[in-house]
């Protein structure tokens, strides 16, 4: 099939005004995610006995929705995103609260609502929406001085937070607020209230440490490995060292049979082993190229909510990329964060794809007209107009 400008049609009108260099690295993202699934995924099949494609085979079919949402979400408008965004976070955030009764307990952790053989994460889908609507409350907030958008904003910010901590899930929480607290101060806000909130981290920071003996552990771990058992980071790390620059060679690691969450959370480690640090650099730059190409497209922009809805989703993608693999090379603790499109989970791959259908389609190309009209332009219609009026 053949698309050209002369159709009018969807699918043709996406083509040309989506940012086609993001969407291919995004589709390389998810081609690799399959084979790493590939990589990582039998060993741990076969412990549970599973047949030993049984995390690929759900990996792959996931791909077909998470492709289905990023489509239809990127041909959406501004204005529908902000509602469709507004739709999700009220939905969202009545199942987080409903799974804090209902929700089956997993690991000490609520987090998840069972439907059938699939579990679903709502707070992952939570993120996007939070991000969007935040931004655009931010930006409303600068232009009217009657909305109280920052209050609003401050206001989404502790629900969401609270049942995040409720869980709980500190890793999502510091990771919404590194977002959220980047919005707000890209918003302009008094630096008075930055310093405050800033206060206000250092102490939530102290109090989950000191509240929650798992949160101390971990921190402790990290800062102490002689202090407890720091097995997975160990045999993450050595991944790394065994991989050297090429790798052992695909199938050839052994990471991946004594890591319990090689498939999720450590795969950038088995992609170390079996295929080395230039892969790893190659799925860096992946990565990274998507974030700067978002981050650009935002700092040309001239509407202000676009301009910051693009850029908390970027840092959002970004920031969880970083997560996961400073956690893989011992630079950080353990925070149970999926690797974008890589990492296998179900709520994971599908909150991604609505991430990044919101950034595909709010970085669209549109008519400059529609967006900031140029004043000699304004003033050149407006000639025209009275010309009309006095030929009338």
């Amino acid at each position: 099939m053949r698309i050209t400008r002369a159709d009018r049609s969807v699918l043709s009108d996406w083509w040309f005004t989506v940012d086609r260099l993001m969407l291919v690295a995004l589709l390389l993202l998810m081609g690799a995610g399959v084979v790493l699934s590939l990589a990582a995924s039998p060993p741990i099949a076969e412990k549970l006995g599973l047949d030993q494609f049984h995390f690929v085979r759900r990996h792959i079919g996931m791909l077909i929705p998470a492709f289905a949402i990023m489509f239809a979400v990127s041909t959406l408008t501004p204005k529908q995103i902000r509602r469709a965004s507004l739709v999700i976070f009220v939905i969202g955030i009545a199942l987080m609260i409903g799974i804090l009764f209902i929700g089956p307990e997993v690991k000490g952790a609520k987090r998840w609502l069972q439907l059938g053989a699939f579990s679903l994460q709502p707070s992952e889908f939570v993120k996007p929406a939070f991000i969007v609507l935040t931004a655009w409350l931010f930006n409303e907030s600068q232009k009217r001085k009657d909305v109280p958008g920052l209050q609003l904003a401050i206001l989404l910010y502790a629900v969401f937070a609270l049942l995040l901590i409720l869980q709980p899930d500190f890793g999502q929480t510091l990771l919404i607020s590194l977002v959220w607290g980047a919005l707000f101060f890209m918003a302009g806000i008094n630096m008075v209230w930055i310093a405050a909130l800033v206060g206000l981290g250092i102490v939530g920071a102290f109090s989950a440490y000191f509240t929650f003996p798992h949160v101390a552990s971990r921190i402790d771990r990290f800062l102490d490995p002689a202090s407890g058992d720091t097995y997975q980071s160990d045999r993450s790390l050595e991944s790394f060292m065994h991989g050297g620059w090429f790798g052992r060679g695909p199938g050839e690691g052994t990471v991946k049979d004594v890591l319990p969450d090689s498939h999720t959370d450590f795969i950038f480690a088995v992609a170390a082993e079996e295929y080395g640090l230039i892969a790893c650099l190659i799925l860096l730059i992946l990565f990274a190229f998507i974030v700067l190409r978002g981050l650009s497209k935002a700092s040309q922009e001239p509407d202000g909510f676009i301009r910051h809805a693009v850029a908390g989703l970027m840092m959002l993608f970004g920031l969880q990329t970083l997560i996961n693999m400073a956690v893989n090379v011992g630079l950080l603790p353990a925070k149970g964060m999926t690797l974008p499109f890589i990492s296998y989970g179900g709520s994971s791959m599908l909150a991604m794809a609505l991430t990044m259908g919101f950034a595909l389609g709010l970085t669209r190309k549109r008519p400059m007209a529609g967006r900031l009209k140029h004043p000699a332009s304004a003033e050149h219609d407006s000639d025209h107009a009275g010309a009309r009026g006095q030929t009338a």
